[in-house]
């Protein structure tokens, strides 16, 4: 099946596939902002999860990794946001615990079935009487609405929600894939402060899932960053519940490759939506390497460019300073000969085969002063691709972090 069979909803979020509901609503965790959300399946779903590499993770994930990993199916997942649960000792525990006990009793089901993920300040004891007190006045349901409600709730510093929707065609059956996710800073992901929750109604085991997430993972979420913090939270979940009725999927499935390019298409929409929104951020950069030894160096080269902060700040006063780039690529710790490096940025070729080249100023401050800025580096070497995502470091990044907790 092509590429040209998936197609991409517009309208649509994260209760779009079948049998998917959800709801978000202001609990008191924050001052005045939506701050509780919980997503349900109409029967238990097939899971995968990614989670942060950070040796220091907080007490949802020990959580929602036993639901992913011992139990293999989650139904619902319950998300706050203003407090990360994060560096909190035994409470943590004994509060991320709770929270999936009481969306459990909410919804009468296992709470063994029930995933928790928290986002926002490190280090602070969960206020956990907010969540007790309205868990149960809040609504569920399958219209966009809902999938906004929810999709607000889960934002820490975020400026915007971030949803996507794709369906495409399996066993002659409609398949629907969906998103949001939040994230603005503390992005570095393997994987960064984010979580990320894609819904769909495909049929497939969650072993097969979680070997496509993890695939998947390191080329989308794994290749964005913002400031080079990795969080205590990140958690990207993979809900299937089988709804539209298709055979399992699996590598050998004629329409494997049309589930598997869905699914990217939504990680990746997801990731760049991360990027684009970083703390402050005016621009998306998205660097692509070509030409390296192999993909894995590609990425790596990449991911560095991106993540540099000088390249970053260049972007950003619209400084067309390609000797960054070139540093970058350099100490990226992947194999490259410097004489045979190529740069472009946007379409003005600046660097050839190691060699500078002569390049209009005036033409490169109007391709930098776009909301995308798209750089190229070439490496002659091998067959080795890769892209990664980012964004400009401004002012309003020191401002926004400097008053975080205030």
């Amino acid at each position: 099946m092509s590429l040209m069979e998936i197609r991409k909803i517009s309208n649509k979020n994260i209760v779009s596939p079948r049998g998917f509901t959800a709801g978000g609503m202001h609990c008191g965790i924050k001052q005045n902002k939506k701050d509780l959300a919980l997503l349900v399946s109409e029967v238990p779903a097939s899971v995968a999860g990614v989670f942060t590499t950070n040796a220091v993770q907080a007490a949802p994930l020990k959580v929602t990794k036993e639901v992913v990993y011992q139990a293999s199916k989650m139904q619902a997942l319950i998300v706050n946001s203003g407090n990360a649960n994060a560096c909190t000792g035994k409470q943590g525990l004994i509060d991320a615990y709770e929270m999936q006990s009481l969306a459990a009793k909410k919804l009468a089901i296992d709470p063994a079935l029930v995933g928790v993920a928290s986002t926002g300040v490190i280090g602070e004891i969960m206020k956990m009487e907010p969540i007790r007190a309205n868990i149960e006045k809040l609504e569920l349901g399958s219209t966009t609405e809902h999938g906004i409600d929810f999709a607000q709730a889960i934002l820490t510093t975020d400026t915007v929600m971030k949803n996507t929707s794709y369906s495409t065609i399996i066993d002659g059956q409609e398949v629907v894939i969906s998103g949001t996710a939040k994230g603005s800073g503390m992005i570095e992901p393997n994987m960064a402060t984010m979580l990320g929750f894609i819904t769909t109604d495909a049929n497939i085991e969650s072993d097969v899932l979680q070997k496509a997430l993890s695939d998947i993972t390191n080329v989308t979420f794994n290749s964005i960053t913002v400031d080079g913090d990795t969080s205590t939270n990140d958690t990207v979940i993979v809900m299937a519940n089988g709804l539209a009725g298709n055979a399992s999927l699996t590598p050998v499935h004629p329409d494997w490759d049309s589930f598997y390019s869905t699914l990217q298409l939504v990680a990746e929409d997801l990731a760049k939506a991360i990027a684009r929104d970083g703390e402050g951020a005016t621009k998306l950069i998205e660097v692509e390497v070509s030409g390296a030894l192999c993909d894995e160096e590609a990425r790596k080269i990449a991911k560095t460019v991106v993540g540099s902060p000088l390249v970053k700040t260049a972007v950003f006063g619209n400084d067309a300073n390609w000797g960054r780039i070139i540093a970058a690529v350099g100490y990226s710790g992947a194999t490259v000969d410097p004489e045979k490096i190529s740069i472009k940025i946007g379409n003005a070729l600046m660097v050839q085969d190691g060699e500078p080249i002569p390049f209009s100023e005036e033409e490169l401050i109007e391709i930098l002063k776009a909301d995308e800025v798209k750089i190229y580096v070439f490496l002659g070497q091998g067959e080795g691709h890769g892209l990664a995502w980012g964004c400009d470091l401004t002012y309003d990044y020191v401002k926004i972090n400097a008053s975080y907790r205030s």
